[in-house]
């Protein structure tokens, strides 16, 4: 919005053309959404408190989390209402990657919503049904995967529209650009090309898969928003230098017009993502709740998507993908072993795997801070992926 009014502003006044810049429009969403967040966090923390959506602890679980009974949650709210705003006001709306990454974050935040609102307010502690929560998720991911299967080799949505029919007449087997390749980090010149069907398969499994990830992490406080801001902010540069012509072909990475353009909700999202941390620092005044969780993780793997860096994405969020396994692992080991011996047995003390070590000893603030000493040095890895090849 602010672009679009600086743009019709600036042949009278000059200082006006610094909102050409992305990385100029960057900063100033990131303090935008930080700043949004700050004030509105007290207000919104009273108004969930007000609704009583306290947070159901586990009474399975580690007993030093009992205290943290009836802390309000759903508090992702604040978080989307940041990066929305901010992205509204600095984002060039013209964009179309920016709405697609825009309708699946609040997509997912609105299932989030819904699943958390039947927890706290109906009291239902399934709340919403796992088979109703992977259709709904899986039905935003396939709209997503089946626009970005043609979005990323095309400029504009007309193009994409006439790459659609094409593919369509073609009987279903038309090749997509390289662009669409599944990049290979390290290396120059290794890509696998996917093919329509294998973009779709792969951006559903990412998107969905980095949603349920971020998710099964929020377990501690704080322990999930920082790591997703060091991811984004990662991705952010990804989304820069992928949309510049220049560093693409310096850094032998696709070039993706538009793409930059994502610096901008990345940038709102880490301003937003540190001021949910204020609050969400332990001992946490509210939680973020399936709504914040499920939208964050929705939209890393989207913008993973579009800047096509779905390996990098993996490396990372690598400690996403560790509690995701632990999971896994912790129940088809238990479902095994009660089949086969008539007694689960457990690999973990406890899953996901934050709990497990909590169980062993280590204090709650020491797993969180180390989890996010780790993202730390993911993140650094997988930004060495630009040059290391």
């Amino acid at each position: 919005m602010l672009l679009w009014l600086a743009q019709n502003f600036q042949q009278d006044f000059s200082f006006l053309r610094v909102f050409n810049f992305i990385t100029f429009r960057a900063v100033f969403a990131t303090l935008t959404a930080l700043l949004i967040g700050l004030v509105a966090g007290p207000a919104v923390i009273r108004m969930l408190t007000l609704l009583k959506v306290g947070q159901a602890v586990r009474t399975d679980g580690p007993q030093t989390h009992l205290v943290k009974s009836g802390t309000p949650t759903m508090g992702g709210v604040l978080i989307l209402i940041g990066i929305g705003i901010a992205t509204l006001l600095w984002a060039d709306l013209s964009n179309r990657f920016v709405w697609i990454v825009l309708i699946v974050t609040l997509g997912f935040g609105t299932i989030g919503w819904v699943d958390d609102y039947r927890k706290v307010v109906y009291k239902d502690p399934n709340g919403m049904r796992s088979r109703e929560k992977y259709l709904w998720q899986s039905l935003i991911g396939l709209v997503a995967a089946f626009y970005l299967a043609f979005s990323v080799s095309e400029v504009s949505n007309m193009k994409v529209l006439d790459l659609f029919f094409a593919w369509v007449q073609s009987g279903f087997n038309l090749d997509l650009s390289p662009k669409a390749d599944l990049i290979v980090p390290f290396f120059k010149t290794v890509s696998y090309p996917l093919g329509v069907w294998g973009f779709i398969a792969l951006t559903y499994f990412v998107i969905v898969g980095t949603s349920n990830a971020v998710n099964l992490t929020d377990g501690l406080d704080g322990l999930a928003i920082m790591p997703t801001v060091l991811v984004g902010g990662a991705l952010g540069l990804f989304a820069y230098l992928t949309g510049s012509a220049n560093y693409a072909k310096y850094l032998l990475i696709p070039h993706i017009p538009g793409a930059g353009e994502l610096l901008i909700f990345c940038g709102a999202m880490a301003g937003a993502g540190l001021a949910f941390l204020w609050y969400n620092a332990y001992p946490a005044q509210v939680f973020m709740g399936d709504v914040g969780a499920l939208a964050l993780g929705g939209a890393l793997g989207t913008i993973a998507v579009i800047v096509r860096q779905e390996i990098v994405l993996f490396i990372m969020g690598g400690i996403f993908v560790v509690e995701t396994l632990s999971v896994m692992i912790q129940v088809a080991y238990f479902k095994f072993t009660k089949k086969r011996y008539g007694v689960g047995k457990r690999i973990l003390l406890m899953a996901p795997l934050h709990h497990h070590y909590e169980q062993k000893g280590w204090k709650e603030t020491q797993v969180v801070v180390r989890f996010w000493i780790i993202t730390m040095m993911l993140v650094l890895f997988g930004l060495s992926t630009l040059k290391l090849r």
